[in-house]
């Protein structure tokens, strides 16, 4: 499920990429779906990178059988890998085959065999995998070396350049989407068969998906809309300080913020006003979460004489009153 946290960090991203490169409202909204609906083809590439990691050890071990000279490990070999009861069931499985039917997954190639090959030679002198072909073999061990198995596989850097490659955008948004796949992986349980839906990140299946996407592109055209109010607020309100001077990035997080402020009425003041602090601090400058915390404070204020906030239930509190409530 796509968080809206992130869903915001993906707006601001459209936002700065229309201020640096400007183009129409109808376009940015187009891009901005193209992106997002990307995030489920790079799901399914991580997932199914997974699952073929697997196939091509099973390869690799029943290959060694038919050396010139194999040894009595290669002879008679654990194949306990190429049988892990988690990862046959998911390979198994109907969402996850469909999911990779639509996102074009593909690992034919030369380049990717041979990334494969030598991922698993590394991965066959590591004490952990020791340790799993001597454990007893249930679902729930079997579970939980496919998820050391994901990780394994998510940073190993020649895999990771391989996936980034493809599109400009997944560079920065690999981890958030191996995170959710990782959580995913671990509520799966011993009920897991062919019909388990296996949920996609941003899965249209379910409300919450669709409820979090409608907020992300209502925000993104809300903002597009009122950027030179926001500029001329922003002026209004800054002492002794040139607008120039102001961060380009604090400028389209507080364009964002104002929009969120003003047309989302069920979200939280205090809410909105930490949103945009967080994002400060992962896309600008050190000092700007000092910045947007005061200047939203003001923007606030003057929104609220101007009628422009009307918040509903939760909405109603003040984000000054967070902390007095917390003790």
């Amino acid at each position: 499920m796509l968080s809206r946290h992130f869903l915001r960090s993906k707006v601001l991203q459209t936002v700065y990429a229309v201020h640096a490169d400007p183009v129409d409202n109808v376009v940015a909204e187009k891009n901005f779906k193209h992106h997002i609906s990307r995030f489920n083809d790079l799901g399914a590439l991580q997932l199914s990178a997974l699952v073929h990691f697997v196939e091509v050890a099973g390869t690799m071990i029943d290959e060694a059988q038919h050396k010139y000279l194999p040894t009595e490990a290669e002879l008679n070999p654990n194949r306990r890998l190429p049988n892990n009861i988690f990862v046959s069931r998911l390979a198994d499985n109907y969402d996850f085959r469909h999911h990779c039917k639509e996102s074009n997954v593909n690992w034919g190639g030369v380049e990717y065999d041979e990334m494969f090959r030598q991922a698993y030679s590394a991965l066959a002198k590591l004490p952990d995998y020791a340790e799993y072909l001597a454990s007893e073999q249930t679902f729930d061990t079997d579970q939980q070396f496919a998820l050391k198995l994901f990780k394994y596989i998510i940073n190993y850097e020649q895999l990771r350049d391989n996936l980034t490659a493809q599109s400009l955008m997944w560079e920065d948004d690999f981890d958030q989407i191996a995170q959710y796949n990782f959580m995913m992986l671990k509520a799966l349980d011993d009920s897991l068969d062919e019909s388990t839906v296996i949920p996609l990140m941003n899965d249209s299946r379910f409300e919450k998906d669709v409820e979090a996407f409608d907020f992300a592109r209502r925000l993104l055209l809300v903002t597009l809309r009122h950027g030179k109010e926001v500029e001329d607020m922003i002026r209004s309100h800054l002492k002794g300080w040139e607008f120039e001077r102001v961060a380009g990035m604090d400028v389209l997080l507080l364009n964002m913020a104002v929009a969120e402020l003003t047309e989302f009425p069920s979200i939280p003041e205090r809410v909105t006003v930490d949103e945009y602090i967080e994002l400060s601090k992962e896309f600008s400058t050190e000092r700007s979460k000092l910045f947007i915390n005061g200047i939203l404070d003001k923007f606030i204020i003057e929104l609220r004489s101007a009628g422009r906030i009307n918040k509903t239930g939760r909405g109603l509190i003040d984000p000054s009153m967070a902390a007095e409530e917390e003790e």
